[in-house]
């Protein structure tokens, strides 16, 4: 099995790398954490690397490239779509606008902050 850990330079995530998870320790996180730091440092590899699970099982969702990490939350977070939308308790974007209930697809439009009718 592979562990994953990205490294956060400024609060984004700017690499991700697979760890096998026996240079984890074989230890489920946040136990495998530390042991996987660990190992990245004595391969040479510089910076500040933060395990992330590909299922979502902790720190909310994967961490991909551009991301950010909250500390606050202890979590990943996907880039903002527009500048309208803003991030909710939950560290999920939010348009200001809801998108509709009717059951048909819409796209969001920044310039004029709607939902526009998909043809």
């Amino acid at each position: 099995m592979i562990d994953y850990f990205a490294k956060i330079d400024n609060g984004l995530v700017i690499d991700v790398i697979a760890v096998d998870e026996t240079n984890c320790g074989n230890l489920p996180y946040p136990e495998s954490e530390p042991i996987g730091q660990e190992y990245i440092a004595s391969l040479g590899i510089e910076g500040d690397w933060l395990q992330t699970s590909v299922d979502g099982l902790f720190r909310k969702q994967y961490a991909g490239i551009g991301f950010a990490y909250s500390v606050e939350g202890d979590v990943f977070v996907t880039p903002q779509p527009y500048p309208s939308w803003s991030l909710n308790q939950n560290y999920d974007w939010q348009p200001p606008v809801p998108y509709p209930s009717d059951g048909k697809q819409y796209t969001w439009d920044e310039t004029t902050r709607t939902w526009v009718l998909v043809p």
